[in-house]
This record gives structure tokens, C-alpha cells and sequence, in this order.
């Protein structure tokens, strides 16, 4: 019997400002109204990029893809195996710069999706989005709909104004915690900052190449400034930034961690133990060839920090059974389709309510 399949990145992508002005308040929508506010950017993926949309995926008759939930329906839910799937919306929630707009918008993004994805339709789940560059309005967001049964996961952009493991974000992750849901570290992020650590790139490629590097910084961030130790029961997940990085990175840090570790004494472990425990990361990018990804596995403890995310509607894992190739075991194959997503994210089996 074919393994049921737990899609971990599916995008659900706002069509225009107006389809959240039911959800803001009077003022807000005169805001929007009077200065002419056209919406944040719905996502980091550039429109025009060959990878933004697969080849078999639709565009719909209104609105970019990944912004109609019959069309989200017919090519990824109702394909043969799927179970569930959990939504990233990556509203550039971020780039508006008056707080209190940024924490409305948040808020009627977080209750579109509640409206108009999670209610019509119960094999889904969903990352909330939360105005992460003002941790206090996060935590008050988190506070307000994180008990929602439809939200499993926090969406925070990998590219930020300072990394996430900092303690201005602690009562963030705190927040998380206390209400089960994960948080999920997703592509893109603040325009404002560069995305290498030398300066701004001169082509689309060295940034899309890039987000892997800003990734890694974000991980390294968690573990290093104590988050585990200081929220023992938060969970992780990297979003569409690949793993094959993986065992280099936590190899050099566990190595320099034993040289340098009297200036982190709140690490009680090697970094490698934390990310083994707290941390998970989607299928999407395989940033290796196949013949080399069975090596990879293995330095990484096989295929448990796993997770199937088809990136739907971006070009990034065309089939989910292509996700599980002779190389993995039935085991590996099995956790990372649905076992490890279901454990994660409270689901039941089949999907059921958090």
C-alpha cells in the first residue's frame, strides 16, 4: 500500500491587498485606501523566474499562482497519496515599516487564511505570518490566533534585521512553544539588508544561490545563542533552503564549539545534538546529485530531519514519490513522506485536527 504523503511547503499566496481589506480594521482599509498602499510583496519569488512556477502547475484565471484554492485543490491535494499539507504564506509582512500597519496586516493575512483556506478546507494546515521585525507585535500575534487548531507553524524569513537567535526574539519562540507550533525559517525576507555577508550580489542567481548561506547563519544563531536550552520544547524547521550543507556546516561547528565553548556555557552539548533533537528541513532544493545524496544521509543520521514540501507552485520537487528514490530505505521513505510531519506538527493519521 503506497505510503500517505504529508506535503510540508505548500505556498498560499495573497492575489492583491484588496482580498484582505474584509480582515483589516476601518482605519486600515482607509489607510489603504488614501494612500494608495498596493500590498507587500506577496513573495520573494520573482514572477518572472522559470523556478517561480512549475511547468504543470496552472496559472489562475485571477491572480498569481498559488493564490486559488480550487487550483491548489485539483494539482496537489487531490493527487494520489496526498494526505495533507501545510500552507507558507511569505507576505512580505517585513517590508512595511509602520509597526502598527505591519501588525494589522499580519493579523488580517493570519485570518484570510483562517477564512479562506483552513476553514473551507480540513486536510489543511497552515504557518501563520507575524510582523517578525517587531518581536513584541510577533509574540502578540502569536498570542491572539497560535491556538487556532489550523496553525501548526510560525513563518519567520530567513533574511531579517537581526538573527532569530537573539533574546529580543526568546519570548518569540517562548510564545511558539507554549502553543505547539514549530517555527518555520522560510526563503526570503527584509529587503533592506544584504543578503551576503559582504554586500549586495549583482545578479538574481548569486541571491537565490545565497539563501542557503543565510539559512545556515539563522541555524547557527538558534544553537549558538542558547534558544534550545532557553526553550527547551521549540521545534525548527528550515523551509526551501536545502540540507545537503548540512553535515560541513555542524562538522565545523562542533569542532570549533570544543575550542571556544567557555563563551557559550548555556550549550550544554555539541550544536550537532540540538540540531538533531529540534530541528527539521524540507526535501526541496536536493542541492546534490543523486549518486551523492545516499553519502549525504548518512553523515546527516539518514533521512530523520526530513520533511516532503513539493514548494508548490515553485519548480522545486516535481513528484513526491521523487522525493523517495531507491536510495532511501521504505523507512526513511515512510518518516520523511508523512511519519516526521505528522509528529511534528501534531497531526493525526490520517491528518486530524492539532
Amino acid at each position: 500500500m503506497p505510503t500517505p504523503i504529508v506535503d510540508a511547503n505548500v505556498h498560499a499566496v495573497v492575489p492583491s491587498v484588496t482580498a484582505l481589506l474584509p480582515y483589516l480594521p476601518a482605519f486600515w482599509r482607509e489607510q489603504v485606501a488614501t494612500t494608495a498602499f498596493r500590498g507587500a510583496p506577496e513573495s520573494a519569488w520573482p514572477p518572472g523566474m522559470p523556478m517561480s512556477r512549475h511547468p504543470d502547475a496552472r496559472i489562475p484565471a485571477s491572480g498569481p499562482p498559488g493564490s486559488d484554492l480550487a487550483l491548489l485543490r485539483e494539482q496537489v491535494l487531490d493527487l494520489p497519496g496526498i494526505e495533507s499539507a501545510v500552507l507558507q504564506c511569505a507576505y512580505a509582512i517585513e517590508s512595511i515599516r509602520n509597526p502598527d500597519g505591519a501588525a494589522a496586516v499580519a493579523a488580517a493575512v493570519n485570518d484570510w487564511l483562517v477564512a479562506e483556506w483552513l476553514e473551507p478546507e480540513p486536510r489543511l494546515r497552515a504557518s501563520m505570518v507575524v510582523p517578525s521585525h517587531t518581536p513584541g507585535a510577533a509574540v502578540a500575534e502569536i498570542e491572539r490566533v497560535g491556538d487556532h487548531p489550523g496553525f501548526v507553524q510560525v513563518f519567520l524569513p530567513i533574511r531579517s534585521a537581526m538573527p532569530y537567535g537573539r533574546r529580543e526574539y526568546h519570548p518569540l519562540h517562548a510564545a511558539a512553544a507554549e502553543r505547539g507550533l514549530v517555527v518555520g525559517l522560510g526563503y526570503g525576507g527584509l529587503t533592506g539588508n544584504a543578503p551576503t555577508g559582504v554586500g549586495w550580489p549583482t545578479y538574481l542567481v548569486e541571491e537565490f544561490v545565497g539563501m542557503a548561506a543565510v539559512a545556515q547563519s539563522q541555524l547557527m544563531s538558534l544553537v549558538v545563542e542558547g534558544v534550545f536550552d532557553a526553550v527547551p520544547a521549540l521545534r525548527a524547521v528550515v523551509v526551501e533552503a536545502g540540507f545537503t550543507w548540512l553535515p560541513a556546516m555542524l562538522w565545523r561547528l562542533d569542532k570549533n564549539w570544543k575550542g571556544l565553548r567557555r563563551e557559550v556555557p548555556w550549550l550544554r552539548r555539541a550544536p550537532s545534538e540540538y540540531v538533531r533533537e529540534h530541528v527539521r528541513f524540507t526535501t526541496g532544493p536536493a542541492d546534490a546529485p543523486a549518486a551523492g545524496l545516499r553519502h549525504v544521509l548518512d553523515d546527516m543520521w539518514g533521512a530523520e530531519l526530513l520533511l516532503y514540501g513539493s514548494g508548490y507552485p515553485h519548480d522545486v520537487v516535481a513528484d513526491p514519490r521523487a522525493a523517495a528514490p531507491a536510495h532511501f530505505t521504505d523507512e526513511e521513505a515512510t518518516a520523511m513522506l508523512s511519519g516526521t510531519a505528522r509528529e511534528l506538527y501534531g497531526l493525526g493519521s490520517p491528518a486530524g485536527a492539532r
